[in-house]
């Protein structure tokens, strides 16, 4: 087997189950949190509800950033509560950054 085609079996490891959803949190180091939503109908109401998970996954080179959709799939148990990794960033944020350095804080301080 040839060096490229044994990256290229890493790159797609076919039979793994791969999730999409939104990163909520970036604030580990090499981890983030996905949370994927899915439509479940209510047995008695017959009313579609939405239900959430979310899941820790492995992202090596801390690409994905809060508000990414992303693209995860299932790996070996790498901590005691990450069994994903980060598989692509299908689509980037474009909310604006939660924190402005020129707001001025509120409280205590003269004007």
């Amino acid at each position: 087997m040839a060096a490229s085609d044994a990256s290229k079996a890493t790159q797609e490891r076919k039979g793994r189950r791969t999730v999409r959803g939104i990163v909520v949190s970036d604030k580990m180091q090499k981890t983030i949190i996905v949370r994927s939503e899915r439509m479940v109908l209510h047995p008695i109401y017959k009313k579609y509800m939405r239900r959430f998970t979310k899941y820790y996954a492995h992202d090596e080179e801390r690409r994905a950033k809060v508000g990414d959709t992303v693209e995860i799939a299932m790996t070996r148990p790498l901590s005691k509560t990450k069994r994903w990794r980060l598989v692509d960033i299908v689509a980037k944020s474009t909310a604006a950054p939660a924190f402005d350095s020129e707001v001025p804080s509120i409280g205590g301080g003269a004007p």
